[in-house]
Formats: structure tokens, sequence, C-alpha cells
């Protein structure tokens, strides 16, 4: 029974997770390629803050591409079906408000890894692409 019925109101979720949009425009996608990225088998993350006088700084963004080489119609659209499925599931708690994230199939590997080992790549490349950068200035140096 829904909960106006009964007289009481739903519970409202007390962390609101960042809305997750797509990227439309070919510009979006070749300034996220000029950014961080992270392969991982299943795929590649490029990753980039956008600027605050860009779209709603609160929303996370994402887009998916395949190109040729992983294969027909059928097989790139499966990949990117895939690809989605991880984004929709990840980027609401991971995904940064602020960010535009670009998932990239692999040839043989998007559309034939395995589900949870799709998830776990993305939330290790997103891991990897949020970590604070390394200098190479502060390294050790060798004798």
């Amino acid at each position: 029974m829904p909960a106006e019925v009964r007289g009481t109101t739903a519970p409202t979720c007390v962390f609101a997770m960042p809305p997750v949009t797509g990227l439309t425009r070919r510009a979006e996608f070749l300034a996220a390629a000029r950014a961080r990225r992270a392969g991982t088998p299943g795929f590649l993350l490029q990753a980039r803050r956008r600027a605050s006088a860009e779209a709603a700084p609160e929303a996370v963004r994402v887009g998916f591409t395949c190109s040729r080489k992983v294969g027909n119609a059928v097989a790139r659209n499966r990949a990117k079906r895939r690809l989605r499925a991880i984004a929709r599931e990840v980027l609401p708690e991971a995904g940064r408000p602020g960010w535009d994230y670009v998932l990239i199939g692999r040839p043989g590997a998007t559309a034939e890894r395995p589900y949870p080992l799709l998830l776990d790549d993305l939330r290790g490349a997103l891991a990897r692409v949020h970590a604070p950068a390394r200098r190479a200035d502060k390294a050790e140096p060798t004798a």
C-alpha cells in the first residue's frame, strides 16, 4: 500500500546523490580526452573537472563511446549498454559533482568481461583519477 494512502509520508533520503546526466557535444568528449585517464582491462576511463562556469556544477556527466575496432554495430551497442549499466550503478555513489567522465569500450573485453569485474574496474579507475597527483620532483633520487 502506498505511503500516501496509509496517511503517512514516505521517508526521504538523508544523503542526496548528485544527478548523473549525459555528455552530448563532441567538444565535451574532446575536453575529457585531454584530461586524466585510467585504463582497466574492461575499458578506458577519461575524467576531467569542469570549470564552474560550464554545465550544472552539482551534476556528474558521463559519455560512452566504442570505436569500430570493438566490432560491428551489434557488438558496439552491446558494449555501450554494459558501460551504461556499470555507470548507472557506480557513478551516483563514486562519481564527483562537477566532473565529466567518458567510458571507452575495449575490443574483445568490454562485452565479454564478467559484470562484477567491470564494476570493480570502474570503482578502481575512479579512485585512480581522483587520487592526488604524484609529483616527479618529490621522488627520492636513486644513487
